[in-house]
């Protein structure tokens, strides 16, 4: 019976995106939700049902890394790398204004619940930690800051959950949102009439042809090389470092790729990495256990909702003093709180691929830096 849900479960996870893409490709009034959100939604309905299988953690994991691993690469191959420089200040800059805004937020949350929340400066060094980095830079200031592991726990919960709501509100009206607020994203090159129009899901409807699924092979193959190049790079380095580099190596490898003419050429390669996306968005929605919330830490529920939106809220407000148009803002944002695998599924509800690049490289300077920061920090705070 376990071995029947297994293959329930992994077959949902492949086949619920495509019924999703199909529909929104039929259906305008399904697409206006949008695939992202409607995978959310599928994965987070199938984790909450009770029919999980007693494997499907390691189900989960497997799928999910195979899954991003694999579509960023088939995103890359499109992306032309001079558009991307004529961008890249202004995202380095937004991403700092960012990371800036988060250690500020988390200091105000710190000196409020200090004396609510035990060794409330080790949270604090986490919070920075994971909302300029990532989920591996969280585990990485657990460890060097000794948190017991109930508290770990409990606050990994609570950044899954806001997390899952945070990238919610992305994909559905911020944009429309932050737009009166923030400019609009401007292309700089004669390619930006395609720009808004690239990841138009009617662009689903001939990837089975003759002419476009052997393209997808070819471009399947690539990706998977890019994959195995980057995980022999990362061999190479020390295993706490090995995620970072594994998504440096996946986004540098595919860019060199990129500029092949041949592979940049190859056809519906975004349309295939973003399906790849999708599950990733599904096995992501599923592994939401509402059931962890029914016990709440009210102090450190608070504490972690205020240093996700808050931060969000500041750095919108860094980024109106300094011009930084709204698409600029939201993928840096994303960078920093739910690190690089949430940037293709946020630029997409965006219509905007030409900003992937720029997403992805501000993520990986967020993992690197996000353990100096988080400790740092944390240390600072507790001689206050």
């Amino acid at each position: 019976m376990d071995t029947f849900y297994s293959v329930f479960l992994i077959s949902f996870y492949i086949l619920i995106p495509a019924i999703i893409i199909y529909c929104c490709y039929r259906f305008p009034i399904i697409n206006k939700i949008g695939p992202v959100l409607l995978c959310y939604i599928a994965g987070i309905t199938i984790g909450n049902i009770g029919i999980l299988p007693d494997n499907a953690k390691q189900i989960q994991d497997i799928g999910s890394n195979i899954s991003i691993v694999l579509g960023i690469p088939l995103l890359l191959f499109t992306i032309n790398i001079k558009t991307w420089f004529k961008l890249a200040g202004k995202a380095l800059l937004s991403f700092s204004l960012g990371s800036i805004a988060v250690i500020i937020i988390v200091f105000i949350g710190y000196i409020t619940f200090k004396h609510s929340i035990p060794d409330a400066w080790k949270i604090a060094g986490m919070l920075i930690g994971v909302y300029t980095g990532g989920t591996p830079n969280l585990a990485a200031i657990k460890e060097a800051f000794q948190v017991d592991s109930t508290t770990f726990v409990i606050v990994h919960t609570y950044d899954t959950v806001f997390s899952m709501l945070y990238i919610i509100f992305l994909v559905s009206i911020a944009q429309r949102i932050f737009l009166k607020f923030l400019p609009a994203f401007s292309v700089v090159n004669d390619e930006g009439e395609n720009a808004k129009t690239d990841e138009d899901i009617k662009l689903y409807g001939d990837i089975f042809t003759r002419k476009i699924f052997p393209q997808l092979i070819i471009a399947f193959v690539l990706s998977f090389l890019v994959v195995a190049i980057s995980f022999g790079i990362s061999l190479v380095f020390p295993q706490q470092y090995q995620t970072m580099i594994v998504i440096l190596a996946l986004t540098t490898v595919a860019i060199l790729f990129s500029l092949s003419p041949y592979v940049h050429n190859l056809k519906r390669t975004f349309q295939f990495g973003m399906y790849l996306i999708y599950i990733f968005c599904t096995i992501v929605g599923s592994m939401v256990n509402i059931d962890n919330l029914i016990h709440i830490n009210i102090y450190l529920l608070l504490y972690v909702f205020i240093a996700i939106f808050g931060s969000l809220l500041l750095h919108g407000i860094f980024c109106k003093i300094f011009s930084i148009d709204t698409d600029t803002y939201i993928i840096t944002s994303v960078a920093g709180i739910c690190s690089p695998p949430f940037v293709p599924v946020v630029a997409d509800a965006l219509h905007n691929k030409y900003i992937i690049l720029s997403g992805i490289t501000t993520g990986v300077i967020g993992y690197a830096i996000g353990n100096y920061l988080g400790i740092t920090f944390g240390y600072l705070f507790r001689s206050i």
